[in-house]
């Protein structure tokens, strides 16, 4: 095997090592309860919206300054490259945004725009040299949110047929797909996964901040019954049998 290839490999396992598990669980349930604040503070066809053929919504620059706001993060822009041609009418920006907390830097996105795309084909090009500029300002933003936010999973970034503030967003969904609550099948999974384990699936829902296994939303749904599966493995593994004699 490659030396390479085997430091690498160490390398993960000394960085996984280093990794508290508990606190990765609290860790990713933080983010689970974020997503949902942001499911149900953001407006539809303002903050959000869907175009033809997509199967997310589509995070606007409006919703991804109210999610920087409430993370109490700050935006910096960089022009990484352009190009400004009025001999042949051609200008495109690539832009960094950084996001910072305080004085430090939390991550970076990108984003490009070209009076060449589909959308400014058909256009003054003279007149576009601001416009993409912006373009590329707002794709930035919003890549370098989804990322912080760890929105990806419930997010896309399709901007083709958007303008920049989202104002033209056609067939917007009335609500989020994953904001839908589990069907009573699969609520019955969960309960097959725990082996009848009523007071474990009880455990398991309430960690994700559910009563009962109805209202589970199905964004939670393949994380509950992983969990429950995992759970209900370890506590099989940690059963003795018991032995019968004589028979």
């Amino acid at each position: 095997m490659d030396n390479r290839v085997i430091e690498y490999q160490q390398n993960n396992l000394s960085i996984i090592d280093t990794v508290s598990i508990q606190q990765v669980q609290n860790t990713m349930q933080k983010i689970t309860q974020f997503q949902k604040v942001i499911q149900q503070t953001l407006h539809q066809n303002h903050d959000f919206g869907v175009v033809p053929g997509s199967a997310k919504p589509t995070l606007l620059k409006p919703g991804a300054e109210k999610i920087l706001m409430m993370m109490g993060l700050r935006s910096e822009f960089e022009i990484v490259d352009s190009t400004r041609d009025f001999e042949n009418g051609f200008f495109q920006y690539q832009v960094r945004c950084k996001l910072f907390k305080g004085d430090t830097l939390i991550t970076e996105g990108l984003g490009a725009c070209n009076t060449r795309e589909k959308k400014y084909r058909n256009q003054d090009a003279f007149t576009l040299d601001n416009t993409v500029l912006k373009m590329a300002k707002k794709r930035a933003l919003v890549d370098a949110t989804l990322l912080v936010a760890s929105l990806s999973d419930i997010f896309t970034q399709d901007l083709e047929d958007l303008d920049l503030e989202g104002n033209t967003v056609v067939n917007v969904k009335t609500t989020f797909d994953d904001d839908k609550t589990i069907s009573k099948a699969q609520a019955r999974r969960l309960y097959a996964l725990s082996n009848g384990n009523a007071e474990l699936c009880k455990r398991v829902i309430e960690k994700y901040g559910y009563k009962k296994s109805d209202d589970i939303k199905l964004i939670d749904y393949e994380k509950i019954a992983k969990e429950i599966e995992e759970e209900a493995n370890k506590t099989f593994e940690g059963t003795p049998f018991e032995v019968v004699e004589g028979q």
